[in-house]
């Protein structure tokens, strides 16, 4: 069994590659826009995004949920009484995407 440690340094790991691969900045953007509102849908995501870069709806879900499900920093709550999931960055992982944010 791995220990807390071992985990946190494996999404370090993931983050890492994943923000090397960021070659419009849409990816450091999605996270420091977490890290700056802790949480919010992908609705309102992509309003926010499509202002400065030329993005479709599919390709903010489909980062959001890459960030949420395989690198492992965000958490999806459902709202009953919306359609929308509402997507939170972990509190544990924020400190780690600011360092790596401003690192790169």
């Amino acid at each position: 069994m791995r220990s807390p440690a071992d985990i946190k340094k494996e999404i370090e790991a993931r983050l890492k590659t994943y923000l090397s691969r960021d070659n419009t900045g849409i990816r450091h953007e999605v996270l420091a826009f977490f890290v700056r509102i802790r949480s919010t849908t992908i609705p309102d995501l992509y309003a926010l995004l499509s202002r400065t870069f030329t993005v479709s709806y599919h390709s903010i879900a489909s980062m959001v949920g890459i960030i949420a499900s395989r690198i492992g920093v965000l958490r999806v709550r459902r709202d009953p009484e919306s359609p929308n999931a509402v997507y939170e960055i972990k509190d544990d992982y924020i400190g780690m995407v600011t360092r790596l944010l401003d690192s790169g």
